[in-house]
């Protein structure tokens, strides 16, 4: 065995070749560019000629020694070893048979081991004949979790919407996520559940009306999806609440006349104004425009129809709503809220938070304690099954309160203290502000209210709230601070989180102070229901002087008649609050 060079046109194919069908054009250039680039980085293996010859015959590197010829290379170093009997069929078997590609995983290591010998993108992507794009989303994925890459190369690999995922993801959520992931020796990844939980709502640059100008101002950042198609505008990014509010901004910004933005439903569906009828063909003149933001935060538009208004009085009659007749009577356009429904979710919890510490801290007379205990079941997340129909009354949940009260025998035994502290853990069990099913409604803000909960509110000026503000919200937050409104969004929003790091910020929207519309309607609603059981009081009263006045209660009346005079005092007056809440 020895190495020589020699002219590649002067070598000739072995026809016991094993592999007689022709490769793909694309793998041929491939190899040409790698040529190019590199050089032949295994010599082929050629053998001399039997029968009296005095050439060569190749039995390895076939492709290699054509694609020489092809890149003009004058020699090129070949391995010359002894003909074999069957003239290098069985070693051409085996040079094609046994063999192993490399794995995916060790090509994005390899990948990231020429980056760091300097080698640029673009010169790898001309030794390997790969578009540049390719050995960018090759080096994405080499940033993956060194023990998510090790289970790959075990042969576990994600699909390619996983893997897409994954590698999107930092290397803390990554790890994060394995630790609790992780599968056991010798068993498969659930890189469904994986990718899963690191999955991010992604908003798309080519679904954005806005412009640079708005994307700078709200601090939007766009980051390529290397996995998505070359012909296609693969944008995106994660920070899902700048994009909506820049999409909401441009429509305020560009809303046309006898227009609206409105919302939609929870299945996406647009609401139009009452009676009007959405246009499906071409609008007409008088007709109305509707923008609203669809699920994946594109704008959308839609045209609509208002019904005549009926004209009384003649031209320029005032009808409903303080318009004159022939005006087009529409909703305003509404603005974007100057805080989200994020928002909102976050202040619940900030509320709940403060509440439940008030109410664990703050001191609190006996007598509003308990019309607080009171006041907390009448909440909206308070259920209680009666006893009267024979159903379990309470749950476990204040079962380890009640059970502070009493002694082994079932007798109440407890002092003050004691109560006070099973009253504010019943109250903490039960009061929230949160926006769940948690929610008990306006009597948590009462409450909040009461016990001055407001003081117990954290700092609100973050990052993570006040990316839930308007700007309309966040120019007003800088008054009373030394911060003055910035032409950018995220730049107010910056200067604010850096003045209140060290200070105090209560949203205003986040205090206790209950609404006056809700508060109304709790109101109102206790007099409905004490009406309700005032008439049905008076409707047993009633039934029962019947029963009396035609003789079919005499039993009963006997034994009215003949109850113990002593009883009036104590047990009858007991059984008869019992029989109302049964009733009620």
């Amino acid at each position: 065995m020895q190495i020589m060079k020699v002219d590649p046109r002067s070598l000739k194919d072995n026809p016991d070749n094993t592999r007689q069908t022709k490769s793909t054009p694309q793998a041929d250039a491939l190899l040409l560019a790698t040529i190019n680039a590199v050089g032949i980085i295994q010599p082929p293996v050629i053998f001399p000629e039997a029968n009296g010859g005095n050439g060569y015959v190749i039995e390895a590197g076939h492709r290699r020694t054509r694609m020489a010829i092809a890149a003009g290379l004058e020699e090129i170093e070949v391995l010359v070893v002894e003909a074999a009997n069957d003239n290098g069929a069985m070693r051409s078997m085996v040079e094609n048979i046994a063999r192993e590609p490399l794995n995916p995983v060790d090509q994005w290591r390899g990948i990231q081991r020429l980056i760091a010998l300097d080698w640029t993108e673009d010169a790898i992507a001309v030794a390997l004949a790969l578009p540049v794009r390719q050995i960018r989303k090759l080096r994405l994925l080499a940033n993956v979790l060194p023990a998510m890459l090790d289970q790959m190369a075990l042969g576990d690999m994600p699909n390619e919407q996983q893997l897409r995922t994954v590698a999107a993801a930092s290397l803390d959520q990554q790890k994060e996520v394995w630790k609790a992931q992780k599968p056991k020796k010798g068993q498969p990844a659930a890189w469904w559940q994986i990718a899963n939980t690191l999955s991010k709502t992604r908003m798309y640059a080519k679904d954005a009306s806005f412009g640079d100008d708005l994307r700078e101002a709200y601090g939007i950042e766009w980051v390529e999806d290397l996995f998505a198609p070359a012909d296609e505008d693969s944008r995106y990014t994660t920070n899902v609440e700048a994009y909506l509010g820049a999409q909401q901004e441009w429509m305020t910004n560009n809303l046309p006349k006898k227009g609206m933005i409105a919302e939609v439903t929870q299945w996406g569906d647009v609401k139009l104004p009452q009676k009007a009828s959405r246009v499906y063909g071409k609008p007409s003149k008088g007709d109305h425009t509707a923008m609203y933001l669809d699920r994946n935060g594109k704008v959308q538009t839609v045209h609509y129809r208002m019904p005549e208004e009926k004209k009384s009085g003649g031209k320029g009659a005032v009808v409903e709503g303080g318009a004159t007749a022939g005006d087009d009577v529409i909703d305003a356009p509404k603005p974007r809220p100057d805080v989200t429904q994020k928002g909102h979710d976050m202040i619940g919890d900030f509320r709940t938070d403060a509440l439940h510490e008030a109410l664990a801290r703050a001191p609190i007379e006996d007598d509003t304690l308990m019309a607080l205990l009171v006041l907390a079941f009448a909440g909206m997340n308070v259920r209680v099954d009666s006893g009267a129909n024979d159903t379990v009354f309470g749950t476990k949940r204040f079962a380890r309160h009640a059970v502070r009260l009493i002694d082994g025998d079932g007798r109440l035994s407890f002092d003050i203290d004691t109560l006070r502290v099973a009253a504010r853990s019943v109250l903490v069990d039960v009061l929230s502000c949160r926006r769940s099913m948690s929610n008990s409604g306006i009597v948590s803000r009462i409450a909040g209210l009461t016990i001055g909960a407001d003081g117990y509110l954290p700092n609100m000026g973050t990052e993570d709230f006040l990316l839930c503000l308007s700007r309309q919200a966040l120019e007003a937050s800088c008054k009373g601070t030394s911060v003055l409104p910035r032409p950018r969004v995220r730049e107010t929003r910056a200067a604010l989180v850096e003045h209140f790091r060290e200070g105090h910020f209560v949203h205003p929207a986040a205090l206790f102070a209950p609404d006056s519309n809700d508060l109304g309607d709790l109101i109102k609603q206790g007099e409905i229901v004490e009406q309700e059981d005032t008439a049905t009081s008076r409707e047993t009263s009633n039934g029962l002087d019947d029963e009396l006045a035609d003789g079919s209660g005499d039993g009963d009346a006997a034994d009215l008649d003949g109850a113990d005079p002593e009883a009036d005092d104590g047990a009858p007056g007991e059984d008869e609050t019992a029989y109302g809440i049964a009733a009620e």
